[in-house]
């Protein structure tokens, strides 16, 4: 059973098309992508984290879409999660959910920090509502499927990239 970590799938959010994802000819286009990625990806067993804005749809809308996804699913909830959260969630945290994969401490929200919990000791911090918009650093990502090929993706491909970035975290420059 493996862990994974996404945002910003905007199910059923036909707006996105027009500005963040122009390749896709309509919302049922793009969201039978997103399925079919993450489903390739990830497995029954696994637990994927959303780090917010799931659907912005109707809900019998985005309860299909929730239903059809691989996974035990666990919400971060970000700005446009209002009414997902009866989907049928394992769980679901507001703000920041702190937590530990492959013996790191994670500290996951799904807006972008310049400094956060343990960040001075190595924490990790992990975000979504850019859509890649901001830069990773050596300790913090962008896990928006923007950023990853549009499927949600494991803790040691996010070391991978953190370790290409040249950016230390501010909290990590200005404590040392």
């Amino acid at each position: 059973m493996a862990n994974f970590i996404t945002a910003d799938t905007h199910f059923g959010h036909a707006s996105i098309l027009h500005g963040l994802r122009p390749g896709f000819a309509s919302i049922e286009e793009h969201d039978a992508m997103l399925i079919e990625a993450w489903n390739s990806t990830v497995q029954p067993g696994d637990t994927v984290y959303h780090l917010g804005d799931f659907a912005l749809s109707t809900p019998e809308y985005a309860g299909k879409i929730f239903r059809r996804l691989n996974g035990r699913k666990i919400l971060i909830a970000g700005n446009h999660d209002r009414k997902n959260r009866k989907l049928g969630w394992a769980e679901q945290h507001d703000g920041i959910r702190e937590i530990s994969v492959e013996d790191r401490h994670v500290v996951l929200c799904h807006y972008p920090m310049r400094s956060w919990p343990r960040a001075y000791r190595g924490s990790l911090h992990l975000f979504g509502h850019t859509h890649g918009l901001l830069p990773g650093t050596t300790q913090s990502q962008d896990v928006g499927v923007d950023v990853w090929s549009y499927r949600p993706v494991t803790l040691s491909q996010i070391l991978e990239r953190m370790a290409a970035s040249d950016t230390q975290p501010e909290e990590r420059v200005l404590t040392r």
